[in-house]
C-alpha cells in the first residue's frame, strides 16, 4: 500500500479534481483505492455523492482513537472507498496541536490499513492551508503530488510548498515524502502565460513533472455538482481523457501496467 499526498497551499489549482479522478482511473484500471478526504470543506466527499457526516468522518479517528476502518465507505464506483470529511475537521487542529504527536497521528491513523494488505492506493486530498492537517499529509505520505494551475502564481505556490513547506519538514526530520510528481492543471492553450508556465515548470522540474497535461474545461467543473466523476458524467470529454492519461502515466513511473 502507498501513501500519496496530493497537496497545494495554494487554493484553486485542482486539487480535489484531481485526487477524485484519478482514484476513479485507477479504480477503472483494477486498482484498489482509498481517498481520504483532509479538506473541512469535504469537497472530495460530496464530489462522490456523499452529504458530510458529522457521526462518520475522519474526525474520530484521530481525535478519539475510532478504529480507520469503521469509518471507511464504499462509494458508487467498485474498488473506490473513501474516507469522508465533515466540518468537525476544522477543530482537530487545535486538538491536535495540544498533543505532541500531531505529526506522527495520521500515520498512526492509517498504519492498520496497510497490515489488511486490501488497498493499492491511499491517496489524500489535503486543504490549502499550512496547517497542521496539511502537514500531516506530508508528515504521512511516501509521495507527493503537486498540482500547480498553469497561472503566474502556480510558479510561486510549487516554489513554496518544495522549498518552504517539504524541504523544511524533511530537514526537521518530519517528512521522508519524496517529491514524486507535479501535475500541470487547468491550462487554456489559448493563453501564452499557459504556455511559458508549462516550459518554466519542465525546465527546473524535468524529472517531476508529468507528460500529461488537465485542461480547463467546463464539463470538469460540472461533474462534482451531479456527484459524479468526470469518466462517469462525461467519458467522452477531453477532461476524463486526461485524466485517464494521467492514471496511466501514474502507474507507469511506478513500472505498473493496465489491468483492463
Amino acid at each position: 500500500m502507498k501513501i500519496i499526498a496530493i497537496a497545494n497551499q495554494k487554493g484553486g489549482v485542482g486539487k480535489t479534481t484531481t485526487a477524485v479522478n484519478l482514484c476513479a482511473c485507477l479504480a477503472e484500471l483494477g486498482k484498489r483505492v482509498l481517498l481520504v478526504d483532509l479538506d473541512p470543506q469535504a469537497n472530495a466527499t460530496t464530489t462522490m455523492g456523499m452529504a458530510p457526516d458529522p457521526e462518520n468522518n475522519l474526525y474520530y479517528p484521530l481525535v478519539d482513537g475510532t478504529p480507520v476502518e469503521d469509518q471507511i465507505r464504499e462509494t458508487h464506483l467498485e474498488r473506490f472507498y473513501i474516507l469522508p470529511a465533515a466540518l468537525q475537521l476544522a477543530g482537530v487542529e487545535v486538538v491536535m496541536a495540544q498533543k505532541g504527536n500531531h505529526h506522527s497521528r495520521l500515520r498512526e491513523v492509517l498504519a492498520p490499513l496497510g497490515d489488511l494488505g486490501q488497498l493499492d492506493y491511499v491517496i489524500m486530498d489535503s486543504p490549502p492551508s499550512l496547517g497542521i492537517l496539511m502537514t500531516s499529509a506530508l508528515s504521512t505520505a511516501d509521495d507527493l503530488l503537486v498540482p500547480v494551475q498553469c497561472e503566474f502564481f502556480g510558479i510561486q505556490a510549487l516554489a513554496g510548498i518544495y522549498q518552504e513547506v517539504l524541504g523544511s519538514m524533511q530537514e526537521a526530520g518530519l517528512a521522508h515524502a519524496r517529491m514524486e510528481g507535479i501535475i500541470l492543471t487547468m491550462y487554456d492553450g489559448r493563453t501564452r502565460l499557459a504556455r511559458s508556465v508549462i516550459e518554466e515548470v519542465r525546465t527546473h522540474f524535468p524529472e517531476q513533472t508529468y507528460k500529461t497535461i488537465i485542461p480547463r474545461t467546463v464539463r470538469l467543473g460540472e461533474a462534482p455538482s451531479h456527484g459524479n466523476t468526470i469518466i462517469e458524467y462525461d467519458p467522452s470529454e477531453v477532461g476524463a481523457f486526461a485524466y485517464r492519461a494521467l492514471a496511466d502515466e501514474f502507474l507507469q513511473r511506478r513500472r505498473e501496467y493496465r489491468i483492463t
